[in-house]
């Protein structure tokens, strides 16, 4: 399992991580990603729910950061822009 130390980072830099690690594995894989940002826990599934990832577990941690488990969809990334 691929795991994303994205504490300390701003929106978007969070999910920006999370989908570089997400396609860096293959579908069906799981990528978990602890973020201290308090727009994570907005951002992340709304990344997931956009682009075909599916949130499989979201906790709090002590630390007051979070942690997302998601795991990735099996549909085709969307096309880069030239």
């Amino acid at each position: 399992m691929t795991h994303v130390d994205a504490r300390g980072l701003l929106c978007p830099l969070p999910v920006l991580r999370l989908r570089k690690a997400l396609m860096a594995v293959a579908p069906g894989d799981q990528v978990v990603m602890v973020a201290s940002d308090p727009m994570a826990v907005v951002d992340v599934p709304h990344f997931c729910g956009q682009s075909g990832h599916a949130m499989v577990a979201q906790r709090d941690l002590p630390d007051g950061a979070h942690e997302f488990t998601v795991q990735r969809g099996h549909a085709a990334p969307p096309p880069e822009d030239i």
